[in-house]
């Protein structure tokens, strides 16, 4: 298993700025944030899943140029990595419920996948009486967010009883099953690195 290589607090290797706020790729985040409403509201309301769809599609492509443009025009920012990781998990919250809320997927899995993130994030405080905010995502948990992204809106093309619907639906859960496994596998993963930082790594005071 790979050594914890978690990322201390104010001392990473290209500082972002955090007096950078009116930036494109900032703004790209926020109009992410604002789709999630407009996704449920699609897919729950009128049910038209191929607006439902396109969303995901225009968000994931703003999720690439965001990150893209930042490291391009040197606007990298602490709002900006605030705000990306919160829209890609409420984009994958949405799209759960609205799917489980649809009866498309079961509850399980709606359940499964949130679950996951709220355990990491109680480790967050541990991880800070050691002077540390998060560790590097692992290359196991980008794989797992991937499935995820092509089986989640699959399986929202599955939905139906055509030829091309249940070939979807079939990609999909094959997708899901890799996804899910490798997203609670690379919360374990996270997990042990903390606890082998908790044991590695003295103390900070409440002062340092």
């Amino acid at each position: 298993m790979s050594s914890v290589t978690a990322r201390p607090t104010g001392e990473t290797p290209a500082r972002p700025r955090s007096d950078l706020v009116w930036t494109v790729p900032n703004l790209l985040s926020a109009l992410r944030l604002l789709g999630v409403p407009l996704f449920l509201w699609l897919v729950l309301g009128p049910e038209a899943d191929g607006w439902a769809l396109a969303l995901l599609v225009l968000s994931g492509i703003t999720d690439w140029l965001d990150g893209f443009l930042a490291r391009r025009w040197n606007q990298s920012s602490v709002l900006g990595q605030l705000l990306d990781p919160i829209a890609d998990r409420l984009y994958l919250l949405a799209v759960v419920v609205g799917l489980a809320l649809r009866d498309v997927i079961p509850w399980w899995i709606a359940v499964l996948l949130p679950l996951r993130d709220l355990l990491l994030w109680g480790l967050v405080p541990l991880l800070r009486t050691r002077g540390y905010s998060s560790l590097p995502v692992h290359f196991i948990g980008k794989a797992a967010t991937f499935c995820l992204l092509y089986a989640l809106p699959l399986l929202l093309l599955g939905d139906g009883d055509s030829s091309a619907a249940v070939l979807a639906r079939v990609f999909g859960w094959a997708f899901a099953g890799w996804g899910i496994g490798l997203y609670w596998w690379a919360g374990v993963l996270y997990a042990w690195q903390v606890r082998r930082l908790l044991v590695t790594t003295p103390r900070r005071s409440a002062r340092a």
